[in-house]
């Protein structure tokens, strides 16, 4: 069995159609954001705490820079076509540059596909991993961010035939075993709530300390779907410069997953044939069937919003003085329905950086993503800037 490529190449290097949705970002685009990504920092949702703060009104964590694009940074990352094909996500790197996200922006995306390469894998054989950029620019001209993503593209028949992620049913979870969860998430709110608008200070981390454990679900369609809705792209005609000029047929899909997504001649017509949620390469994560034609075990989360969860966690604990400049983010293996996603993290390393005349004070930190049987969903690394006083 082999993977063709061959397509791939004329797209290297050469710079996308760029991506920008209609409408500026709202304060509820922030709230629904922080909502989806269980993210219960209340800078991002209550105003009254807002108001308080540094910034004095709400702000978008920084992970919400994936919810300005219009294909969640996938785009540059599945350009070509490969035969008989489907993509989960497979990794984000990200650069910070300095301005956060604010209700009233209007960020521009632009795009390259940067690189790919095909190994050999458990999951499904011979398997394409592509590398694409896309870079947030504002209203303003400043940059927000550039988003290195990973997809993994691999043909559906070996996938299915290998049944790697074949599993037994939904986990079911007691009471007691529901209550640990609720203490568990407790423990990681109060580190915000205790923290509130006070400074994380470089000098009082150091390696090895580690941060409050956080823990996510127990996942269900529901919860994935509100996550698939918190991304402005996927109201109907939300954008106003698609997220490809391919058609997901053009790309390689099969043609059971093909769909309209993007397709803006037929979200005129019947834009629920466009939606994600419903029909298409994306439906897989909410429609149990579909999971298991792309060779998942059922219903399972979207690789973007892994990364999120990798950069809020690290964000709670950093505070609202800390700043994120870097992420690299590796993603193993799907989050499932049913399934709890434990975050763990630890400081690796403290030092200081220098850029002109500008001192910066980082301290990084090993994030790791398991469910509640050890299976190891994403690793992470993650340069956090944190005032010296």
């Amino acid at each position: 069995m082999t993977l063709d490529t061959t397509d791939l190449d004329q797209y290297m290097g050469v710079p996308m159609m760029p991506g920008e949705l209609k409408e500026a970002v709202a304060v509820n685009d922030i709230r629904r954001w922080a909502q989806a990504m269980h993210y219960p920092n209340p800078l991002h949702y209550d105003e009254v705490w807002a108001e308080a703060s540094r910034w004095g009104r709400i702000v978008a964590p920084q992970s919400f820079t994936v919810a300005c694009d219009t294909s969640h940074g996938c785009a540059p990352a599945q350009v070509g076509r490969i035969p008989g094909s489907h993509l989960i996500f497979g990794g984000d790197e990200w650069w910070f540059f300095g301005p956060l996200v604010a209700p009233g922006d209007r960020l521009v995306c632009h795009r390259m596909p940067y690189d790919y390469k095909v190994t050999e894998t458990k999951f499904a054989g011979p398997t394409c991993f592509q590398r694409g950029d896309t870079l947030y620019i504002n209203q303003k001209g400043e940059r927000i961010a550039q988003q290195r993503s990973t997809s993994i593209r691999y043909q559906v028949r070996d996938a299915k035939e290998k049944k790697l992620f074949e599993q037994p049913g939904e986990p079911e979870w007691s009471e007691a075993e529901l209550m640990e969860l609720e203490q568990v998430k407790a423990g990681f709110i109060d580190q915000i709530q205790t923290l509130g608008h006070d400074r994380r200070l470089w000098s009082s981390v150091e390696p090895g300390q580690e941060l409050p454990t956080n823990v996510l679900g127990p996942h269900s369609l529901a919860s994935f779907a509100t996550e698939w809705r918190a991304y402005p792209m996927t109201a109907w005609g939300a954008t106003r410069k698609g997220p490809s000029t391919q058609t997901a047929e053009e790309l390689g899909y099969t043609k059971e997953m093909a769909g309209f997504e993007g397709d803006r001649r037929m979200e005129r017509l019947n834009p629920e044939l466009t939606d994600g949620a419903y029909y298409g390469p994306s439906r897989g994560h909410l429609q149990p069937q579909w999971a298991r034609h792309v060779g998942m075990a059922r219903g399972y989360g979207y690789g973007a919003s892994m990364g999120a969860w990798v950069l809020d966690y690290t964000a709670a604990w950093a505070g609202e003085w800390g700043f994120i400049t870097h992420s690299s983010a590796q993603y193993r293996n799907p989050a499932f329905t049913g399934d709890a996603t434990y975050i763990r993290g630890v400081v690796t390393d403290q030092r200081e950086e220098r850029r002109g005349r500008r001192r910066r004070f980082i301290a990084t930190v090993s994030v790791e993503l398991a469910n509640q049987e050890g299976a190891v969903l994403a690793k992470g690394q993650v340069d956090v800037e944190l005032p010296a006083e």
